[in-house]
């Protein structure tokens, strides 16, 4: 009986293995610049086995069901549109909803053909011109050693260097990572990562959740006129919608926390949904096992939230609901450090750093009957920080050691409200125009003791007030064929805090040479307030403390780009930009000296830097080569190379490079699927970096010593650079499916050849010698999703 029972069971066992798994693919078309929903659209999906297709109905809505589970690729296809194609991984656990767009021809009653995975040069921003492209959340998820960050997906890209293990920061060109703007469902947000300092645009640890992130938009420069305060880079993200018909969840274990994930409808009438998700650290956890994270003896605590909700209405609209939001803190204790341990922190100091960051919004877009829609956001967002160091010295006569060195606490808080009109004149012209205004509440306080003594605390900022931000742009697009395409834009920028005022002209071009062959142009300026704390640093005048900075005025860039697409062949681009900016209006000393604000972000700190003026000067030029294949027939690869040379003026006038000037970067990724069967999938996906090696001032160790501090050769500013940078990362996968469930596995192992990279130099008060500490020397991340 017993051998039945077994017999039966493994029977029956083997046929659920033979049983094909199935899922629906469903979503809206609409037109990408009227954003009107798009009728009788054909949907197919290649290559399957029986032909499988459908076509939208008048929402614009289209449905598969009975879709077998796997990676797909679906084709778009109707009368006077640009034909589309995009790739989707559909699970067991998840459906896919996917929201296209597509584009109209200038020929009418003519099918133009654009054959690969989505075209990643096709953003999202339809008036982005050259340096862009469109991402998705799951190639931040699929690159090894992306740790599911966009921003470090990103630093694979062209034009972008990221050989730093520590943080995230985007270096885009030779510029500083404060030259970065952030938007999030069109409110620009402050920095959104964990462990932040003020006025910083990266840190280690993203708040931005992958599962919540829908395809979003990153550019490199020469960006459109509805982009303000930036002079670098963007990324524009979007935090996609809940399932609007059957509630889905999800639970994950890596390095970036245990995280639960939830979405679905709120009702059954499938108009409001919702989608949260909650993350907290697990580096307690790593640590416990004696894994090395880069925060030498600290363990970092963290927490964060993401959250959206949407509500349509038949005639006022939809409505969105978002917010993103962390909290962390780290002591980095020089008290607590057991012989051998790195710290990362300062020398002979215990450091208590605590960080805060949020935003959210209210997002309304009503369409109109003329092929024009408003879209309003209005938001709150904002930041806050508070820093403790204390000197640890054996001439001290107290406790440990130690007396009190620094105090810090900054606080901003941002109330935004932004509206754009977008009109579709015809196929060949598109408006889009909008208002931007920006109350920004602050609180900058913090003190320094370089005496040691008794009541002895200097103050080096304190401010509490209120200054805003106006701006407004309007740019048109004007399509002479389908070949050829001008953007052209302006935008103003007003500061109230000292009325500065930057007015920015905005120039694009493209043109297909032929179905595979494109050239484009793109040129304007940009500018960018400082830092907010730059405004308020302080000096004695006369025996009172006196603010010096708040006249500065916008850093300002000019851009230049020239670039060539080739899509040589089915699923593959070659592409080639050449650029060139020249910086102005930077801030520098008013007495001759080698600083200039286009150095800041190159570290942890937020510098007192006083008695600036805006009259520093900076370049940047450069050539980029991306090679392609996009995921098809199991497998894809990305080669990009960039070359540049990046320099600044102090107001010394001495020609220096800057901080960022690594001058070349090479990265090579690939990854490859092998589809066991349908429940069944292994994964293994390559990651290579090769880049300059951080430019930085040496320490002068005499000085150091004579007064038991560090001191750096200010005569020699960014004259030297550390070894080269080299990482090598391997990420095997395996995603397992059962009927309704999917389970992934992987191990992201970062840096397999154990490259010793140079982190930093700094001078050891206790040795009186220079330290140098390394990066990640290497660095296993498993995780475990599972969605159902």
């Amino acid at each position: 009986m017993k051998k039945i029972v077994l017999l039966l069971f493994s029977f029956s066992f083997f046929i659920s293995l033979g049983q094909s798994i199935t899922q629906t693919v469903r979503g809206t078309i609409v037109d990408k610049q009227s954003q009107t929903p798009l009728p009788g659209v054909v949907v197919q999906i290649l290559n399957s086995s029986p032909p499988q297709g459908t076509s939208s109905n008048e929402k614009g809505e289209f449905r598969l069901t009975g879709v077998p589970i796997g990676r797909l690729q679906l084709k778009f296809q109707v009368v006077s549109y640009k034909e589309k194609y995009i790739t989707i991984i559909l699970n067991a656990g998840k459906e896919s909803v996917t929201n296209v767009e597509l584009e109209e021809s200038v020929v009418q009653g003519e099918e133009v053909v654009i054959v690969a995975e989505e075209d990643k040069t096709k953003t999202h921003n339809k008036l982005s011109s050259v340096s862009s492209r469109v991402f998705s959340a799951e190639e931040a998820a699929r690159y090894a050693g992306s740790r599911n960050d966009p921003a470090r997906m990103a630093a694979n890209f062209a034009g972008v260097s990221g050989a730093n293990d520590s943080r995230n920061d985007i270096v885009i060109r030779g510029n500083s990572p404060l030259g970065i703007l952030w938007r999030v469902n069109g409110l620009d947000i402050p920095n959104p990562n964990h462990f932040g300092n003020a006025g910083s645009t990266g840190g280690p640890i993203s708040i931005l959740n992958n599962n919540a992130l829908d395809n979003s938009d990153f550019m490199t420069g020469a960006f459109a006129a509805d982009y303000g305060n930036a002079t670098s880079g963007v990324f524009d993200l979007r935090i996609r919608q809940g399932n609007n018909e059957k509630k889905e969840f999800l639970a994950q274990l890596g390095f970036n926390g245990f995280e639960l994930g939830a979405e679905g409808p709120f009702t059954k009438n499938k108009n409001s949904t919702f989608l949260i998700n909650y993350r907290y650290s697990t580096l307690s956890v790593f640590k416990a096992l004696n894994i090395d994270f880069g925060t030498g003896a600290a363990v970092p605590q963290y927490q964060d939230v993401t959250f959206k909700t949407d509500f349509a209405t038949k005639k006022a609209g939809k409505f969105s609901f978002w917010g993103v939001g962390g909290l962390s803190y780290v002591a980095l204790l020089e008290s607590d450090k057991k012989p051998g341990q790195d710290l990362y922190g300062f020398s002979a100091r215990d450091t208590y750093f605590r960080s805060n960051v949020g935003a959210s919004g209210v997002s309304h877009v009503i369409l109109f009957k003329n092929n024009a829609y408003l879209k309003t956001n209005v938001g709150v967002s904002g930041t806050y920080n508070h820093v403790i160091a204390d000197r640890i010295d054996t001439s001290f006569k107290t406790p440990k050691n130690i007396k009190p060195e620094y105090r810090q606490t900054t606080q901003t808080i941002r109330y935004s409200l932004n509206s754009t009109y977008n009109k579709k004149f015809n196929s060949r012209n598109f408006l889009n125009a909008g208002v931007y205004a920006e109350l920004y509440n602050t609180l900058f306080v913090d003190s320094n003791d370089y005496l040691f003594g008794n009541h002895t605390f200097i103050t080096l900022r304190n401010y509490k007030g209120n200054t805003s931000l106006l701006r407004g742009f309007v740019q048109w697009q004007h399509k002479f064929s389908d070949n050829f395409l001008i953007n052209a834009g302006i935008s103003n920028q007003f500061f109230l805090l000292n009325n500065s005022n930057a007015v920015e002209p905005r120039l694009g071009l493209k043109y297909s040479i032929n179905k595979k062959q494109a050239l484009s142009f793109g040129s304007g300026l940009h500018s960018q307030l400082q830092p907010i704390y730059i405004y308020f640093a302080s000096d004695t005048v006369n025996g009172k403390r006196v603010e010096t900075n708040r006249g500065l005025d916008f850093t300002r860039a000019a851009h230049a780009v020239l670039a060539y697409d080739n899509n040589f062949s089915t699923n593959f681009r070659l592409k080639t930009e050449i650029y060139y900016q020249y910086i102005f209006n930077a801030p520098v000393k008013n007495t001759p000296g080698y600083f200039s604000v286009l150095n800041l972000g190159a570290d942890f700190t937020s510098p007192n830097v006083n008695n600036l003026v805006s009259k520093g000067t900076g370049y940047n030029y450069g050539l980029e080569i991306t090679l392609e294949k996009f995921y098809s027939k199991g497998y894809y690869f990305l080669f990009t190379s960039s070359l540049f040379e990046s320099k600044y003026k102090g107001s010394d006038e001495v020609l220096r490079n800057t901080a960022f000037n690594g001058n070349y970067v090479l990265n090579l990724l690939g990854g490859k699927e092998f589809k066991i069967n349908q429940r069944h999938t292994i994964s293994i996906d390559i990651r290579g970096t090769f880049a300059g090696g951080k430019r930085y001032t040496p320490i002068d160790l005499t000085k150091s010593i004579a007064v038991n501090d560090e001191v750096r050769d200010a005569n020699r500013a960014y004259e030297l650079q550390y070894p080269n940078y080299f990482r090598l990362d391997v990420k095997p996968g395996y995603r397992f499916n059962t009927k309704k469930v999917t389970h992934e596995f992987s191990i992201d192992i970062q840096n397999i050849t154990q490259n010793s990279n140079v982190f930093q130099q700094t001078y050891d008060i206790t040795n009186k010698t220079i330290k140098t500490d390394y990066q990640l020397k290497f660095f296993v991340i498993p995780q475990y999703r599972v969605l159902f």
